[in-house]
């Protein structure tokens, strides 16, 4: 499905009146997941600036053990030091990764902000080497800036 076909039915989701904050950005991701081949796992970690750790929220995929992360660690953990997006073509290429999944073979990081803060982040790991394009990361800055409205 092409990004301005899902740009539609985010839009719908977020207006949902009925629905929790949790409940939109959990169908959001179940919506990414199904509608792009290549994303295999799509989730939200929120950030505890107190603690310094990643706290997993709403996602799609199979369960990961990895519910909280600290910051500094892993791609989720670098993206919440530097505020910037991050993409792994290859996830056997970093050092510091976090292993989800055997099957992971990249992964994109997109920071949620709100208010100029980063509140969290969207992570997507797919089971395809080097999937990820510019439009990627684009459309993820419109689906967060979309989420933080719900925040």
């Amino acid at each position: 499905m092409a990004f301005e076909d899902l740009k539609i039915r985010i839009t719908t989701i977020v207006s949902q009146q009925e629905k929790s904050p949790d409940d939109k950005m959990g169908e959001i991701c179940k919506v990414l997941r199904t509608s792009i081949d290549y994303y295999d796992w799509v989730g939200f970690y929120m950030a505890n600036h107190d603690a310094r750790t990643l706290h997993l929220g709403p996602y799609a995929g199979t369960p990961t053990d990895h519910t909280v992360i600290p910051f500094g660690k892993g791609i989720c953990g670098q993206v919440a030091e530097s505020n910037a997006n991050f993409v792994v073509p290859d996830v056997k290429a970093q050092d510091n990764y976090i292993a989800c999944s055997i099957t992971v073979k990249s992964e994109i990081v997109v920071p949620l902000f709100k208010d100029g803060k980063n509140i969290g982040q969207i992570d997507i790991d797919s089971n395809t080497v080097d999937p990820f394009t510019k439009e990627d990361e684009t459309f993820l800055e419109w689906v967060n800036e979309q989420v933080a409205t719900l925040l």
